[in-house]
């Protein structure tokens, strides 16, 4: 600790005190002028001041009667104040030896009555003063004396009150930011596994293309392509909504549309389908975009493979409580009579199973529109478990 001349051994410790406060040089607050106001009616004076005892200056948190912001320290009776724990009292300062030579007393101020109540905090360091200022020497009473007690407590009441709002309010901002920084971890170790997942699942497709080629029963050899196909198709599905996170929600026309455009690209141009995605703006459970894209996935193979040329994906509210996502196309369209539940083909059998857990319904049609097939499931808007968010 550095002494310097003229201070108290401990005013380094006391200037640390006043800082953390961080009150110095603020804007006048109603509450202290309130208080100033009240002191000065007190004691019938025209000067009141909230004073704070700076390194060398004594700044002026409230004022009342005067238009000075603040003085030197050199001169300044508060700076003397705050060296004792007792109110600091001048009834007739020209004729106190403790106070004839100094300049605000002999000089033209003219100070002849001061009386200064120490602000001090609760680990007992003096900040300042509540301080009653006259060019008048008076007398005064212990009844006023113990209400600028009052006050002067006060004072640090509301210092104390702001502080601790202060301390609170960075406490939750400490708080807040060590949490953005656990979710971004979080994010980033959730599109890490997300990867992972994406390169094992494609991995699965690329050994099952190699079992099916090594195998000599050509439906044996088929019904392998046709599972990697799924698995590419699962992975393709997840990609898309790693691409489109945005934490438990994803945008689904921003999926939809991302996920028709790939399998645009898969499925080439030319003499292959065009795949036309028309969804409303709906933010939608992470996990019900992972059925909803697979759906997708198999209604927009099959059509293509059937020879439909134009395949339209739309989503739309059926009504209030549910979504429609319908698949339409150009194609052959359904046979006469046909049941999704008693068909052979595995892909409708992995669509209804995806509809039973969305919660939904199959609403197979013509297409009026488009002449073909027209392949649709119901889902609610909301389900027990989980919320989707229009």
């Amino acid at each position: 600790m550095i002494e310097r001349p003229g201070y108290p051994s401990w005013e380094e410790h006391r200037i640390a005190a006043l800082h953390r406060y961080d009150i110095l040089d603020t804007p006048p607050d109603g509450a202290f002028d309130r208080i100033t106001a009240m002191a000065a009616d007190l004691f019938d004076v025209p000067i009141s001041i909230i004073s704070l005892v700076d390194q060398d200056r004594i700044w002026f948190k409230s004022r009342h009667g005067v238009d000075t912001v603040q003085i030197d320290r050199a001169p300044g009776l508060c700076a003397s104040a705050i060296l004792q724990g007792e109110p600091w009292v001048l009834t007739d300062a020209r004729r106190d030896v403790r106070s004839l030579t100094n300049p605000l007393v002999a000089g033209e101020f003219g100070l002849q009555f001061y009386v200064g109540v120490p602000l001090r905090t609760t680990d007992g360091f003096n900040l300042g003063t509540l301080c009653v200022i006259d060019r008048e020497p008076r007398a005064i009473t212990e009844r006023q004396l113990a209400q600028l007690r009052n006050l002067a407590a006060m004072v640090m009441d509301q210092m104390e009150l702001r502080l601790s709002a202060r301390n609170s309010i960075d406490e939750l901002s400490r708080a807040v930011a060590e949490k953005e920084t656990a979710l971004r971890r979080a994010e980033v170790l959730a599109k890490e596994v997300d990867h992972r997942v994406m390169n094992s699942l494609q991995l699965v497709a690329a050994l099952l293309r190699v079992q099916s080629r090594a195998v000599d029963d050509a439906h044996s050899a088929e019904q392998l392509k046709r599972a990697s196909g799924r698995v590419i198709a699962v992975a393709r599905v997840h990609q898309h909504i790693y691409l489109n996170n945005q934490g438990d929600v994803g945008e689904c026309r921003d999926y939809l549309t991302r996920l028709g455009h790939d399998l645009a690209g898969m499925l080439g141009t030319g003499e292959h389908a065009r795949i036309v995605v028309d969804s409303i703006e709906a933010r939608v459970a992470i996990d019900r975009l992972v059925p909803l894209g697979i759906i997708m996935n198999e209604l927009v193979t099959n059509a293509s493979k059937q020879g439909a040329r134009t395949i339209r994906v739309t989503l739309r509210h059926a009504d209030p409580d549910r979504y429609l996502l319908r698949v339409t196309d150009d194609g052959p369209g359904l046979p006469d009579h046909f049941d999704s539940t008693a068909t052979e083909g595995l892909g409708m059998k992995v669509v209804g199973t995806l509809v039973e857990q969305l919660g939904g319904e199959l609403v197979l049609a013509h297409a009026d529109d488009l002449g073909g097939a027209s392949v649709g499931v119901l889902f609610p808007v909301r389900s027990p478990d989980e919320t989707i968010i229009p």
